[in-house]
């Protein structure tokens, strides 16, 4: 079946994981910890980032977690060290805001992506985006980035149509264009997104290089796996 549409994760597949979210991490750690660097330390490495190599685990909570996620890793790491956590649902919203903030700034695409989503388009190929980010992040960042036009659909965590790895944003995003799941193309760099492509019935599933994965951990979940998304320009033929 021809593929009409592509759903892409945000981070580490439209942009560069390691130039936009090392950074991000190293803030949001310091910021849980009240400034306890040994906490900052501990709970990098909790979520999946060494704090020494800047070597990030793929699939873990910092490269493919939601505010939540992390929030619920590290509240008892936080409890432990004596830093006050009220209730997880306040320190969610404490990492969400320095993620929506600090993810604009930092935002680093991995090619020019408003020539690239043309392309497409030009192809009768649509596009949309699923983040485990928040929704008011993944559209600050798109507005930033001049490109929100581009999108047929752009859902976070938060949208109401379930979290990573389930098949919610895909069949939603199929709802909102009305195309069946095998018409359409997820395209991430973790596993999560893979996994929710798979559940959902995507028509193709495609890894890429971009985030924190390696060839090794997307490709049994994979149809293809990328150096970036501009190879899709070739896997993907016209939908025209």
């Amino acid at each position: 079946m021809t593929i009409r549409a592509i759903l892409f994760d945000k981070d580490g597949t439209l942009l560069d994981y390691a130039k936009t979210w090392l950074p991000i991490n190293r803030i949001v750690a310091a910021a849980a910890s009240r400034g306890d660097e040994a906490l900052a330390a501990a709970l990098l490495r909790a979520g999946g980032h060494d704090p020494d190599t800047d070597a990030v685990t793929a699939g873990c909570a910092l490269a493919a977690g939601s505010a939540a996620d992390v929030a619920e890793l590290w509240a008892p790491l936080m409890i432990a060290a004596g830093v006050a956590v009220d209730d997880l649902q306040t320190l969610t919203d404490e990492i969400d805001a320095i993620f929506t903030t600090e993810g604009v700034n930092s935002a680093t695409p991995v090619c020019d992506l408003g020539p690239f989503l043309d392309a497409l388009r030009a192809r009768g190929v649509a596009a949309g985006i699923a983040t485990s980010d928040n929704y008011a992040a993944a559209m600050a960042t798109v507005k930033l980035l001049g490109i929100t036009e581009k999108f047929d659909f752009i859902c976070g965590y938060d949208s109401g149509f379930g979290t990573k790895p389930g098949p919610g944003m895909v069949l939603a995003f199929c709802r909102q264009l009305g195309l069946k799941p095998a018409e359409v193309a997820m395209v991430g760099d973790n596993t999560h997104d893979l996994e929710m492509g798979r559940a959902a019935g995507a028509g193709l599933v495609v890894g890429v290089l971009t985030g924190s994965s390696g060839e090794a951990d997307l490709a049994p979940l994979a149809d293809h796996v990328l150096a970036d998304i501009t190879g899709l320009l070739t896997l993907v033929p016209s939908a025209r």
